[in-house]
């Protein structure tokens, strides 16, 4: 076995082998599925963080949100049990209040698309997470601006396997999974593989006033069933189908920003989602391949929460004074891509390879809001909308062999998208709008073990309309937002193959940046804080990535990441009078200066294992409403353990030493009488020890 995870162009992470490696082996190489084409990750132009299986499984973690420190500039928001939201070099939704589903940030699971509602990103039986940094104008359009996460389970096999894993530790977390795989039909044509997992904790607060530590808890069931089949030579066919039930509390603010809240009505975070994804690849064409995949989604949402984090015995003579808050939400996604690719032999004049393909995505999307205030109905009648966008678009890609070693890739997107929106309140829209991306991007290769590449991009991500219930109408729609990228990198590895270094330089022009940001239509009134998505004129996005792997010896792995990052706003002004806000040359909203990362691995030949790992995170704006920051911080995570070749058993630790830190903040009043404005925090996940066990039973 082998596990490392492994940087790309502009990525970094960590790099780990299994005891039987010998340093003097190369490193092997992966491959990225979520680009046009698969390709190696060594030769492919473009900055792209892979974190393998073995990494995932070694790390003993549950949910995507515990490998986020592996990958460099890639931030997320609080505000939730698990992160919906996430932040590529400074560009990401913060909440779901903040304007209709278009995504920043793609997010896929197996193909189908979560972007917006990544929640389901449990890592049970994962093989691969890949992450595409920079505009994906070419390859996914208008839900990639910044980029896209790819989260690609294991395949069947036709070798008979079952195993399980079990895992308890502090905060009442427990959880057990399995997994059956095997052959069909009794022979190798056929496979499949079937995986269940149930995870349990009570979360990280402890709620004083009902006398409960389960307010935030976490209570999660991820099923999933792979097929796949390859009736001949040239035909292969595979469909999976997942079901993730995550029925987790919200219960994450206290007033004196501690992990002890004292809410009265505490919230709740549940995603039910089901997906549907069918790949055929047809190989029989003598000039191209034929791939297509057609995927469909289904997710019910609920999130709540006490707005007051309080309850009437702490008011006192103010009370009563209780505000809450729900949203239902109800998406259903259906998508079809067809794509031609060139077939060895298939090139344009012998050395252009090519991509051709067309894509269509329906969405549909309900949403029903209530507000109550002591117990009666907020300003009704409460908000019911209903939104529909449906995208199509037409893309290609050339990769052509220039030179023996100078490659020249040139791609494009048109894509057209058709929206609706409408409510009970009257409102309604039905824009239209076509938009055009692309990419330039050269890679010369000196030597076999170097490249050097350049791109130039064009993102694109659509306008839409703010659905929040208090959203003002003139504040109702947002334009579409147009990103430029141009990026340079080089990687390279030594002649022995021991040592691995990559890097990379960027610079990010937006045009009518879409921002998240917030506003109180009545000062002093908690219950009229209105979250929105607004059109600055630019904003730029510039920075550094790069990483290194260093096989040390036999034993031992050493790795090194950074992140560095500049934002800014460039002519942003909004509000008047008392609560304008001119927000020209700020740093941008959850985009840190740096983001660095270590880690290292020991393996002993009896089976000892030891893996620590160090992430660094500089402080960063919470939003662009107010100014309050975050405070720098490290997190380090540590895990020891044995391993047979039939069961291994570990003890870990996250959060070591028990860093304070927080990864949503606000600035508003929401405490009588005077309701004066105030710093909000929620605070991140405090030291937690436990054990895990596997065993194979094949």
């Amino acid at each position: 076995m082998r596990s490392r995870v492994v940087f790309a162009a502009v990525a970094a992470t960590a790099a780990v082998l299994s005891a039987e490696s010998r340093a003097d082996e190369p490193l092997e190489e992966v491959v990225v599925t979520a680009s046009l084409r698969e390709q190696p990750l060594a030769s492919l132009p473009a900055s792209v963080s892979v974190i393998e299986r073995e990494t995932i499984e070694l790390a003993g973690v549950q949910h995507f949100q515990d490998v986020l420190g592996l990958v460099p500039n890639l931030n997320w928001s609080a505000g939730s049990s698990r992160p919906r939201y996430f932040q590529l070099r400074g560009i990401g939704e913060l909440e779901q209040f903040q304007g209709a589903p278009n995504h920043s940030v793609g997010f896929l699971i197996d193909g189908i698309d979560f972007s917006g509602i990544g929640m389901p990103a449990t890592l049970f039986d994962v093989e691969q997470i890949e992450v595409l940094r920079g505009p994906q104008g070419t390859t996914y359009g208008a839900n990639a601006l910044a980029g896209l996460v790819s989260v690609r389970t294991r395949e069947p096999r036709p070798q008979f396997e079952l195993s399980g894993e079990a895992t308890a530790g502090e905060y009442g977390t427990h959880g057990a999974g399995g997994v059956l795989g095997g052959p069909l039909g009794g022979g190798e044509t056929a496979a499949f593989r079937v995986v269940a997992q149930r995870y349990r904790s009570d979360g990280f607060r402890r709620n004083v006033f009902l006398g409960r530590d389960d307010t935030n808890g976490y209570d999660e069931t991820t099923l999933r069933a792979k097929l796949g089949w390859a009736p001949r030579e040239d035909l292969e066919v595979e469909l999976t189908a997942l079901h993730v039930d995550l029925d987790n509390g919200y219960d994450a603010f206290a007033i004196d920003n501690s992990r002890v809240t004292r809410s009265d009505d505490p919230g709740r975070d549940a995603q039910r989602s089901s997906g549907l994804a069918l790949r055929l690849e047809y190989s029989g064409f003598e000039r191209f391949v034929l791939m297509s995949t057609t995927t469909a989604a289904d997710s019910d949402i609920v999130y709540s929460f006490d707005g007051d984090w309080g309850n009437d015995a702490d008011w006192g003579i103010y009370a009563p004074y209780d505000f809450t808050a729900a949203t239902w939400r109800e998406r259903r996604t259906w998508s079809q891509d067809l794509r031609l690719v060139s077939a060895p032999g298939g090139e344009i004049g012998g050395r252009a390879a090519w991509v051709l393909g067309l894509y269509v995505l329906d969405a549909r999307e309900t949403n029903d809001e209530l507000q109550t205030f002591n117990g009666e109905i907020f300003d009704p009648p409460p908000l019911s909308s209903r939104y529909t966008a449906t995208n199509y678009a037409l893309y290609g890609e050339t990769d052509i062999a220039v030179a023996p070693r100078l490659t020249l890739s040139v791609g494009a997107r048109l894509e057209h998208r058709e929206a609706e929106y409408e409510d009970n309140r009257g409102s309604a829209f039905d824009p239209g709008e076509t938009m055009v991306g692309g990419h330039v991007s050269l890679e010369y290769r000196p030597a076999d073990r170097r490249s050097l590449y350049a791109t130039f991009a064009r993102g694109y991500k659509a306008g839409g309309f703010n659905i929040g219930q208090s959203v003002p109408e003139p504040r109702r729609t947002f334009d579409a937002e147009y990103l430029w990228n141009l990026e340079a990198g080089v990687k390279a590895r030594s002649a022995d193959g021991r040592f691995d270094v990559d890097a990379a330089l960027f610079y990010m022009r937006r045009t009518d940046q879409q921002v998240n940001t917030s506003f109180q239509v009545t000062p002093g009134d908690p219950l009229s804080f209105v979250f929105f998505t607004d059109n600055a004129a630019r904003g730029e996005n510039y920075g550094l990535e790069a990483s290194l792997a260093w096989r040390a010896t036999d034993r031992l792995e050493l790795a090194g990441t950074v992140g560095l990052l500049e934002t800014r706003y460039i002519g942003y002004r909004y509000g008047t009078g008392e609560q304008e806000r001119d927000l020209h040359g700020r740093e941008q909203a959850h985009a840190p200066q740096y983001q660095l990362g270590f880690a290292a691995q020991y393996r002993h030949p009896l089976g000892f294992v030891a893996r620590l790992d160090v992430q660094s995170v500089d402080d960063f704006y919470y939003d662009a409403s107010h100014d309050e920051r975050s405070e720098a911080f490290t997190l380090v995570h540590l895990k020891l353990g044995y391993e047979t070749e039939r069961w291994s058993a570990y003890a870990w630790a996250r959060n070591l030493f028990d860093e304070d830190y927080a990864m949503r903040g606000f600035f508003f009043g929401n405490e009588p009488p005077d309701f004066a404005p105030k710093r909000y925090v929620q605070p991140g996940d405090p030291r937690q020890l436990g054990v895990t066990i596997r065993y194979t039973f094949r």
